[in-house]
């Protein structure tokens, strides 16, 4: 089960320099000038979770393997792209594949770095890039729905279930709001499934200068007032810091960061904002071998997270053994929760909670 989100922006925001920070690589080439980025670039990073050093002390694993999270960086967008401006419809394209938007923000001054449109303004930045999206949103599904309200005429019922879904959403494109406020509710999974860019979960990401990197600064105030206003999300990084952390041993780290007065560091921030921007949660199995996370959406059915380890545990489930991870610690692993009445033993209606120490019984 793989999620991703796609790093999002005007060209010299910082995009592909936060990019190279996340996967701590040089390989998406970050450059003064637009378009340095032609194809997108994809790669996988650990979410950040310290509740795995505890239980791998516990169950005396040998290892630790976190679950991860794929960010691709798309190519800087301009005016006009939804036209094609800037190779604008291939990095559309790369943007209706990704699962959520994380859309980087130029929140500082520097006369040494171009901005496209000649000056610093985040607000005016974001509303660009989303115009764009929302003009090639309307595009696409106006189109679609001239073809489906012919069929919807001859009792096709999908085409009409799909002309009944999709009319509020382009009447919303047309008004100039994203397709996400017009989703009616209980029909986000039918919604996501039309491929509008406008109806992934957003989240802002200020890129400040280094002095700004703890508590921001009037630009990123700003963005956090919109973000505020629209239900997204918001991080405040500097990714100048973040590309000069990701050189560093692993070791020299925290005394870097702590030395700039940061208690962790913004891709940290902006992984865990970015999981949480999807609904996902994390279960874990503990043994000798390994202390592993998985990765599942919430409101998942315990079936359903077995088969994120293998197919075979759900077409075979049979029941789930599971803990929560607080009686896990409190009660120093499984035999302490077992003795303590803590390990519940749960059938197929079973919701996995985010946490849970669990092991699966299955007959394949």
């Amino acid at each position: 089960m793989g999620f991703n989100c796609g790093i999002v922006g005007l060209p010299n925001v910082g995009k592909s320099t936060l990019f190279n920070a996340l996967t701590a690589t040089a390989s998406a080439q970050a450059a003064n000038y637009p378009f340095c980025t032609i194809e997108p670039n994809t790669g996988r990073v650990a979410v950040p979770d310290p509740r795995m050093d505890k239980l791998a002390e516990i169950g005396k694993s040998v290892k630790i393997v976190p679950t991860s999270l794929e960010f691709v960086d798309i190519a800087g967008l301009v005016r006009g792209a939804s036209r094609g401006e800037g190779l604008g419809n291939q990095f559309l394209a790369n943007i209706r594949e990704t699962d959520a938007i994380i859309h980087v923000l130029r929140c500082f001054e520097d006369d040494d770095i171009t901005h496209v449109e000649g000056g610093v303004d985040p607000i005016r930045d974001a509303e660009i890039v989303e115009t764009e999206l929302m003009l090639a949103d309307l595009e696409s599904l106006e189109k679609r729905l001239v073809q489906a309200g012919k069929r919807a005429k001859g009792n096709d019922r999908e085409a009409q279930a799909f002309v009944a879904l999709g009319e509020p959403l382009a009447a919303a494109l047309r008004d100039g709001k994203p397709a996400r406020t017009a989703v009616p509710a209980g029909q986000e999974a039918a919604a996501a499934k039309l491929g509008l860019m406008t109806t992934k979960p957003v989240l802002y990401v200020c890129n400040v200068e280094e002095a700004s990197a703890a508590d921001g600064n009037a630009f990123s105030a700003k963005v956090a007032d919109k973000a505020k206003a629209e239900g997204a999300g918001v991080v405040i990084v500097s990714a100048a810091i973040e590309a000069e952390l990701s050189q560093l041993p692993a070791e020299d780290q925290r005394e870097f960061l702590e030395g700039l007065g940061l208690h962790e560091s913004g891709l940290d921030r902006v992984i865990a904002a970015g999981y949480r921007l999807l609904g996902l949660q994390t279960y874990f199995t503990v043994g000798p071998k390994e202390t592993r996370a998985w990765t599942i959406t919430a409101g998942t059915k315990a079936p359903q997270a077995a088969a994120v380890i293998h197919n075979d545990f759900e077409r075979g489930f049979i029941a789930c053994e599971t803990i929560a991870y607080d009686d896990y610690v409190a009660f120093k692993g499984e035999a302490g929760a077992r003795e303590a009445g803590k390990l519940r033993i749960e059938g197929r209606e079973y919701v996995v909670r985010d946490g849970d120490v669990l092991l699966f019984r299955f007959n394949v």
